[in-house]
């Protein structure tokens, strides 16, 4: 198929800081290596206000968007996992299998899963400008060209639209869970932040066999979303959250806290909220000028362990199967995740609920 000069619609982030414009793009045919999907759902995650807001740095003017699902359209010379007709998961962070950490099995920290982010990924189609691809993938956009690497067959039995939101979301909540935090059946669980992320995070301590999960949000209205994804208990965030998640767990704190915010304050609060030897997984992506600070005596008298986490510690291959077989069988609802499906032209106004902490996940959905 002759995919050559089409143009499809997309949001580009002009400058670091601007408005995102919803607007056409020129995507050239996929050239060794490289595969064009059409897309059915893109979410709209906290990483894509990152980059807009310049907390994290790739270069612009970009099409941004990471996590998605679709339809392959056409493949390039060399790729032989995927042909045209194919449902297949977006992988925004492709290992390239030869690095140190790739070496140690660690592909999730790969040296090179962010290589292709600089390459010229289309061009807006009024001017020529060229345009880089978000987080290697762009996703919101109708259709994408991306490398062989960041396309995984889609899970069978899994609609399209909810296999979207495996990922990232679902991925980074689920592997900081059951990789980073490792939660063990009958630990008490808290949760920082009742978005995407964290209800995936709350929906797999679940399924991890946690027997008291506290969801922490600074917003009262999320109560209701973080029950259904497993919830016991429900803390509205405060300068007495920890005072208040110990109290919930007989003054002790809990076994482990996931930190989903990515902000200094929130972190300090999660690690003070667990026991004395008590474990924080950090998934939120925060800024250098959050800083977060102990003291030597409080590090050693309390035992506790902090540790970030990236991309849920996931090898995506791995993890997606098993993502796959939980929603199947009815252990993860991927619906209840997703407060609101919009078109393109609602992502500028996700992002502002976004940044006042309002919904779960934001889901384009496109015709």
């Amino acid at each position: 198929m002759d995919t050559t000069g089409t143009v499809v619609r997309a949001a580009v982030l002009p400058a670091v800081g601007a408005e995102l414009e919803i607007t056409g793009i020129e995507l050239p045919a996929p050239g060794p290596g490289r595969v064009r999907v059409r897309l059915a759902a893109a979410g709209v995650c906290h990483s894509d206000l990152s980059l807009s807001d310049g907390t994290m740095r790739l270069p612009v003017p970009a099409v941004l968007g990471h996590e998605g699902a679709g339809t392959v359209v056409a493949v390039g010379p060399g790729v032989t996992h995927v042909a045209p007709g194919d449902a297949v998961v977006l992988n925004w962070a492709p290992a390239c299998g030869a690095c140190h950490a790739c070496g140690l099995g660690e592909v999730w920290l790969c040296a090179n899963a962010l290589a292709g982010a600089s390459d010229i990924h289309a061009r807006r189609a009024s001017d020529g400008l060229g345009l880089h691809p978000g987080l290697n993938v762009a996703a919101f956009a109708e259709e994408t060209v991306v490398v062989a690497g960041c396309v995984l067959p889609a899970p069978e039995g899994v609609p399209l639209t909810d296999a979207a939101l495996l990922g990232c979301a679902v991925l980074t909540g689920y592997g900081a869970v059951h990789h980073a935090a490792k939660v063990r059946p009958g630990e008490t669980v808290a949760v920082f932040g009742a978005g995407g992320v964290g209800l995936a995070a709350l929906q797999s301590a679940r399924v991890a066999g946690a027997s008291r999960l506290i969801a922490v949000d600074v917003s009262p209205e999320k109560e209701e979303l973080a029950r259904a994804a497993g919830a016991t208990d429900y803390v509205v965030a405060s300068d007495a959250t920890a005072r208040d998640i110990r109290a919930l767990t007989g003054r002790q704190g809990v076994d482990v806290a996931v930190e989903c915010v990515g902000r200094a304050v929130t972190i300090r609060t999660a690690w003070e909220s667990t026991r004395r030897g008590g474990r924080t997984t950090v998934v939120g992506i925060g800024g250098k000028d959050q800083q977060v600070t102990f003291n030597a005596l409080e590090i050693f008298h309390w035992g506790r362990t902090l540790a970030g986490c990236v991309y849920g510690n996931c090898d995506p291959a791995r993890d997606l199967p098993v993502l796959a077989t939980h929603v199947r069988e009815g252990r993860l609802d991927l619906g209840t995740l997703v407060t609101e499906r919009i078109a393109l032209e609602g992502v500028p106004a996700a992002f502002a609920r976004m940044r006042a902490g309002r919904g779960g996940r934001a889901l384009v959905v496109f015709q």
